[in-house]
């Protein structure tokens, strides 16, 4: 009976990669000359410091897209509201592994609602799903990335 996992994982290194890389970026950014303004690697959190909400936001984007060239879906990580201390302002970007429960009902229950003759399971941090066919199992997947859940899927184990 063909089954598959539900999971929702992150490569922390490719995100320290992409923080160095976003690093680089913004010392050659000519809007950001003469602003102190930094990516701060702290596992597995980014902080990200500048002299303004403005340039929090334009360092995010930055980040966001060097996650994006490094294949790390950038839904994972969720921002922190800017706090400001004297003339600087930072928010800490936290990436998010693993299903909790509540979005892993959501899943379950679309998975129902769908009518798709499947059965899913939550274990732990993540839900199995198991059905008679191959074309149900995918369908699943795709029944899953269209949902509005703020956070990135992988399907692993998928088995025969």
């Amino acid at each position: 009976m063909p089954s598959m996992d539900i999971v929702s994982e992150i490569n922390i290194e490719e995100v320290r990669n992409a923080s160095e890389n976003a690093t680089r970026e913004l010392s050659t950014r000519f809007d950001f000359r003469g602003v102190e303004a930094s990516f701060e690697w702290k596992s597995p959190n980014v902080v990200v410091t500048a002299e303004g909400d403005f340039q929090i936001k334009q360092l995010v984007d930055m980040l966001r897209n060097q996650l994006t060239k490094r294949n790390v879906d950038p839904q994972s990580m969720s921002v922190g509201t800017p706090e400001f201390s004297g003339k600087k302002c930072s928010a800490t970007c936290s990436f998010k592994e693993g299903i909790d429960q509540p979005t892993a009902k959501k899943i379950v229950k679309a998975i129902k609602d769908s009518k798709l003759k499947v059965q899913a399971a939550i274990q732990g941090e993540q839900v199995r799903v198991t059905g008679k066919k191959r074309d149900d199992l995918q369908s699943v997947m795709k029944l899953v990335r269209e949902q509005e859940l703020e956070q990135s899927f992988q399907f692993t184990n998928f088995r025969d």
